[in-house]
């Protein structure tokens, strides 16, 4: 089969591997449409994760199932599927702990593009089918389907993370696909204010579709002085990091109200050390709370998902700015996720409908 890989750090492009043997328990799939990531970008111009040789990237798609396993139940040759970008073994011990998302070690339930070869290729696999995918609604396009194996259930689990309830103020910092994601959540959950951090009109203007109150802006200012002289001198509730860098951290503790909490999704891929300030974190009393988590693979976190989609009670299509049609393009979007041109929020190659 064909796949585009990262070749070593900086370095990627198309090349030649045997198609994936499938387990028992496992299926084998061919992509319908697949979605670039900023994780991709980290992974491979930045060496987030360290060197790699010849794996085929990505971890966002819809896909057909081609093959499955003796053991899968309930899928079958020709289904069309959601697939997310974390893909857990159910019956490890982190699993039944409440994390499968570690399975098998800190963050191994992230295996495409990371252990194993991703789904940028004619076929890939998928461990432990039965728990992992989940049968795609007629009423979502391959395209949109493409926002549910990240994008949504990482934007959301930031605002579990920051444990956002009724009546809350929010900050959101970033609002990239992540972020717009984590500004629909915290709607979704009764945040009164949104406050996000971004500056490109085609987000902000999705932002504000999806429930974004107020708008702050990095070349403004030091971001804790503007949001503090926004709200008063008191701060916000909670905070949902979906961008930035490790230094992030230090502006947003000092954003925050005591008692308060943050929810971190966002993946640093440079940096060694993260700074958190001695006073504003109450000299280590605050009660100022800092979560930061991989979000939850799985069947039943895809199927309730998408049913949020299907009842129109949550619209990705604003997300997906740059659709191509065509596997020679995938190159194209690649390298357009990688340079983020004003109109680009997220770029999709369409491989079937």
């Amino acid at each position: 089969m064909k796949g585009y890989a990262m070749l070593k750090i900086g370095e990627s492009g198309w090349i030649e591997k045997d198609r994936p043997v499938c387990g028992p328990l496992d299926a084998i799939c061919k992509p319908l449409a697949i979605a670039i990531c900023t994780s991709d970008v980290h992974t491979l111009w930045e060496g987030a994760i360290g060197e790699r040789h010849n794996m085929i990237l990505g971890h966002e798609c819809s896909a057909e199932v081609v093959e499955v396993g003796e053991l899968v139940k309930d899928f079958k040759p020709g289904d069309r599927v959601l697939v997310p970008a974390i893909t857990p073994d159910w019956n490890s011990l982190e699993a039944q702990a409440g994390y499968s998302m570690h399975s098998g070690g800190m963050l191994a339930g992230w295996k495409f593009s990371n252990f194993k070869d991703g789904v940028f290729s004619e076929y890939f696999h998928v461990n432990d089918a039965d728990g992992n995918l989940a049968l795609l609604p007629d009423s979502i396009n391959t395209v949109d389907a493409c926002m549910l194996s990240d994008m949504v259930p990482t934007g959301f689990h930031g605002v579990e993370l920051a444990d956002v309830q009724f009546g809350d103020s929010v900050l959101i910092i970033g609002i990239g696909p992540v972020g717009l994601m984590s500004v629909a959540g915290a709607n979704m959950r009764g945040a009164s204010r949104i406050m996000a951090v971004g500056t490109r009109r085609v987000c902000q203007e999705a932002a504000k579709g999806y429930g974004a109150t107020d708008f702050i802006s990095y070349k403004d200012g030091p971001l804790d002085e503007q949001v503090l002289k926004m709200t008063d001198g008191k701060g916000v509730d909670k905070i949902v990091i979906a961008g930035g860098s490790v230094s992030t951290f230090s502006e947003a503790v000092k954003c925050l109200k005591p008692g308060g909490k943050i929810g971190n999704v966002n993946y640093l891929g440079t940096g060694d050390v993260i700074d958190i300030p001695r006073v504003e974190w109450g000299v280590g009393m605050g009660h100022k709370q800092i979560n930061g988590g991989l979000m939850p693979g799985g069947r039943l976190r895809m199927e309730k998902l998408a049913s949020l989609i299907a009842a129109g009670k949550l619209d990705v299509s604003p997300l997906s700015t740059h659709v191509f049609d065509g596997w020679d393009h995938l190159e194209e979007a690649l390298f357009l996720m990688k340079d983020k041109p004003a109109d680009l929020i997220k770029p999709v190659v369409k491989l079937a409908d």
